[in-house]
């Protein structure tokens, strides 16, 4: 999270005061899921540590974000980058799109994808495989209707030309430029 000044008055100039505000508080982590370090080179690394960002910081920014980054690879090899409006919901970030695009047919060759947020300030990368999301359960299907018209004011479209992806994270990687790379992190979760 960026960081917020405080003014004060010392000799009748205003002096900044840097005051982070990426959370502090232990919170819980996912159940099952290994926490640490990125894969970095070691000049990033520096002493090693046990504070990590709070599993809430990427959530809550995997929620409140409005678009997302989806990184696909053609059949060729090549990479494809598109953002995307979706929706992070029961530990899994959805999708839509229409069957006959460019990142549907690199995930129907490849279902490996990374998913980022637009900050390059408040990092979060998820990197998981797509999946065809089961709409026909109606409990996932209502959460992510009333969740498509929270957050853009619309209902969820589906049609017979559309898909819709699921991508349940395998890591997920999390940091702040402000605090990079000691508060950088690294989720690794259960096939």
């Amino acid at each position: 999270m960026p960081s917020r000044s405080v003014s004060t008055k010392t000799t009748g100039k205003k002096k900044q005061q840097s005051k982070s505000t990426t959370p502090r508080a232990e919170s819980p982590q996912p159940p099952n899921v290994k926490v640490g370090l990125p894969h970095m080179p070691a000049m990033y690394i520096g002493k090693k540590r046990k504070r990590f960002l709070p599993w809430s910081h990427a959530e809550s920014r995997l929620v409140r974000s409005r678009s997302y980054w989806v990184c696909t690879t053609r059949p060729d090899g090549r990479p494809h980058s598109i953002p995307v409006w979706g929706m992070w919901v029961d530990g899994a970030f959805y999708f839509g799109t229409a069957r006959d695009t460019r990142k549907a047919k690199n995930i129907a060759a490849n279902p490996a994808l990374s998913v980022h947020l637009e900050s390059g300030d408040d990092v979060v990368i998820i990197e998981g495989r797509a999946v065809e999301a089961d709409l026909s359960d109606s409990t996932i299907r209502s959460k992510l209707d009333a969740e498509s018209q929270r957050k853009y004011k619309m209902p969820l479209m589906i049609t017979p030309e559309t898909v819709c992806y699921q991508v349940r994270p395998k890591v997920v990687l999390a940091w702040t430029e402000q605090e990079f790379p000691s508060i950088s992190t690294r989720w690794e979760f259960p096939e």
